[in-house]
């Protein structure tokens, strides 16, 4: 993706799954946001160097029924933008300057993933994870410390969990799981090929599948039951991947936020036990 005007999110988290022709008109959209208020469908088309069939099923694959409903979000998006913008770091830069760019691009992305989320599908989620059997997670490189934070806070509430980061630990998990069980797999682009293989054995058994992912249109996430996409920054020196690692475990943190309210007495009753042991482990 080009360096941008607009580094708009609900463009930015669908780009990589749209076609060339579609990413075309996502990269006019970014770049000419202010005026794309005025255009009609022919207008970008032509802009664009699109048919009007392809405007519209860059619409619809947005989640919107035509032009008019892209417009109305996208109103909403610049409103809220101000002047925010990713910031990148440089050689030359100072460490103050450093810890100021990588702190603001966090928020930024923090904020940005608000505008992606979908807080049904947040709801949902946390209505599967309650009633779960057992809870399988499955990522790999940076998303698997996501999952080892998920392993260690749903601990908390005396869940059934478990991480896993091998492939073939993995794919034997996936095999034993049952529609009772649900899955919460994470990975940044979403296009990993043994966790992909993974998901399709899990799907098999009838587990219900959470993916948390940075492109919505992603493979792994059209495999999902329930999909939660948040993205960070692309900054230099800094990959997106590392950037999105934070984002994704603030959206763990909504999960296990909305589990603790769903069953607080549980909750409660399992930290005190818990501090009371780690207390004892201290000097």
């Amino acid at each position: 993706m080009a360096h941008l005007k607009h580094q708009l999110p609900m463009l930015r988290s669908v780009y990589h799954g749209l076609t060339k022709s579609e990413q075309r008109i996502a990269d006019y959209i970014m770049e000419h946001a202010d005026k794309i208020m005025d255009e009609t469908i022919p207008e970008l088309a032509g802009h664009t160097k699109s048919s009007e069939i392809t405007v519209s099923r860059f619409c619809k694959k947005l989640g919107f029924s035509g032009l008019q409903g892209l417009k109305i979000a996208l109103a909403a998006e610049l409103a809220s933008e101000g002047d925010e913008r990713y910031q990148d770091i440089y050689p030359e830069d100072s460490y103050e300057m450093l810890a100021g760019k990588v702190f603001q691009n966090i928020t930024d992305g923090l904020q940005d993933t608000l505008k992606l989320l979908d807080f049904q599908a947040i709801g949902q989620a946390v209505e599967c994870l309650v009633k779960a059997r057992r809870i399988a997670v499955y990522g790999f490189g940076n998303s698997a410390t996501v999952c080892r934070d998920i392993e260690t806070r749903f601990l908390r509430f005396g869940l059934v969990v478990q991480a896993y980061a091998d492939d073939h630990q993995q794919v034997t998990s996936a095999s034993l799981l049952t529609p009772e069980d649900v899955v919460i797999a994470v990975s940044h682009t979403g296009a990993t090929i043994d966790l992909l293989e993974t998901i399709k054995i899990a799907k098999s058994t009838g587990a219900k599948i959470i993916v948390i992912t940075s492109y919505a249109q992603s493979s792994l996430a059209k495999m999902a039951d329930i999909s939660l996409t948040g993205m960070g920054r692309e900054v230099h020196y800094r990959s997106e991947a590392v950037a999105s690692r934070l984002i994704h475990m603030a959206i763990t943190d909504i999960l296990y936020t909305g589990i603790a309210m769903k069953m607080p007495d549980r909750y409660w009753k399992n930290i005190r036990r818990m501090r009371t042991v780690i207390a004892e482990k201290r000097l």
